[in-house]
């Protein structure tokens, strides 16, 4: 191996490594990327002696004044990352695992790239150190409830038809700013209830459905994507391509009175925009300076409106959809204010991929694996194996039955 490649201190191949794990033009997008370089970066700061206890100097020779390089790296460099990662800084078992996984990958295209002789991160003295995967089934993790869907969805729909009908019965005196507000209210709460209605019965992926500003490419649903009289809507799938995704009856008429209600000047727009104040005050002032409106004249026509969305909303100024962490921070809001009764280790609120497992539940025990793979857009295989809980339930159903029928036969 060239002298050179062993020299290259760490970092220097962290860019090429991103942008080729990375997602859309430039490799700049997609959330692995994002996961590994943070974790490349801690990874760096340990390596650098910056991460650990105070007797831990780093990989480099004490007697040596440089950054770490290549050359410092062999299996006792990992082996040690290991036991670092699985020190006592309350990491479960199966996180301390994804980290290391990180490392693990890079390590290996390293090698392909010429910077390493070896995978020494995959060899077995290095992975000693950590810590069994806990076993951790998808069956644990958070699927809402039949009871959960009902209470929720129930209180957005009361919600929504409240201030719906606040809104459409104020006098017809009612003052132009106080209509606005109405109006605002209502668009609110419609697409709060759109949102859970959408989450909680099509099963799409929230990173399918929102913005996510890791991926370009993801930039919400629209309008256009949607065709409310066939029952569907087009989508970005995991998998890296367009496909439609089904809407199924309870969720075609929250979206149909939400798109009368925001009447959206153009097809363009995103079925789920921000609300955010901030953002939406932005947008506004950059977009009318652009069309050449002087910054007293903007002042001016702001003050017009309650809200910046409803001028947004006139002017045709295309505001971005929410980001998946905004729908978290609204299922949030909104499981407290149901008051729902949530009993899960991780979330306290009824999170948005909780739906998704919810509808992947109901489906595997009433059409089995093969239709819910279909619905969810995975492989049989995979919902086998996410949804082995149902199973095994099932199977144990059957054990018991044909217990009693051995006692019963032993009782005669």
């Amino acid at each position: 191996m060239p002298d050179r490649a062993l020299s290259t201190p760490l970092d220097d191949s962290f860019e090429r490594y991103l942008q080729d794990k990375g997602k859309g033009r430039g490799g700049d997008g997609g959330n692995y990327r994002r996961n590994a370089a943070r974790e490349l970066e801690r990874f760096a700061e340990w390596a650098a002696g910056d991460r650990g206890d105070d007797d831990w100097t780093g990989i480099v020779p004490d007697d040596v004044n440089r950054v770490p390089t290549f050359d410092d790296l062999d299996e006792r460099v990992f082996r040690e990352y290991a036991r670092h990662l699985g020190g006592d800084r309350g990491l479960k078992q199966n996180t301390v695992q994804t980290y290391y996984r990180y490392i693990s990958a890079w390590c290996g295209w390293c090698v392909n790239e010429g910077y390493l002789e070896a995978h020494y991160a995959q060899r077995a003295s290095a992975m000693a150190p950590l810590p069994e995967d806990d076993g951790r089934k998808p069956g644990d993790q958070q699927a809402w409830t039949s009871e959960q869907r009902h209470a929720l969805t129930r209180y957005v729909d009361e919600q929504a038809r409240d201030a719906v009908e606040a809104y459409t019965t104020l006098p017809e005196d009612t003052d132009p700013l106080d209509k606005q507000r109405g109006r605002y209210a209502a668009l609110k709460a419609a697409r709060d209830r759109a949102l859970v209605f959408v989450l909680a019965y099509t099963a799409v992926r929230v990173g399918e459905l929102l913005r996510d500003p890791n991926d370009p490419r993801r930039r919400g649903v629209r309008w256009e994507d949607l065709s409310l009289d066939d029952g569907s809507m087009d989508v970005y799938r995991k998998k890296q391509q367009w496909d439609a995704a089904s809407l199924p009856d309870p969720v075609i008429s929250p979206l149909r009175s939400y798109c009368q209600l925001m009447h959206p000047p153009t097809e363009r727009w995103p079925v789920f925009p921000t609300f955010d104040q901030r953002t939406l005050a932005e947008l506004v002032r950059e977009e009318l300076a652009e069309r050449g409106e002087r910054p007293e004249a903007i002042t001016e026509r702001r003050a017009e409106y309650a809200r910046d969305l409803l001028l947004a909303l006139d002017e045709d100024i295309r505001p971005p959809s929410i980001t998946t962490d905004g729908a978290r921070s609204i299922l949030q809001r909104l499981s407290d204010a149901a008051e729902i009764d949530i009993d899960h280790p991780k979330h306290a609120y009824l999170a948005p991929h909780g739906g998704r497992r919810g509808m992947g539940e109901v489906l595997v025990r009433a059409f089995g694996y093969t239709v819910a793979a279909r619905y969810l857009d995975n492989s049989e295989e995979m919902v086998r194996e996410r949804y082995s809980h149902i199973e095994a339930g099932e199977l144990g159903d059957v054990a018991t039955e044909a217990l009693n029928d051995v006692d019963s036969n032993l009782d005669r």
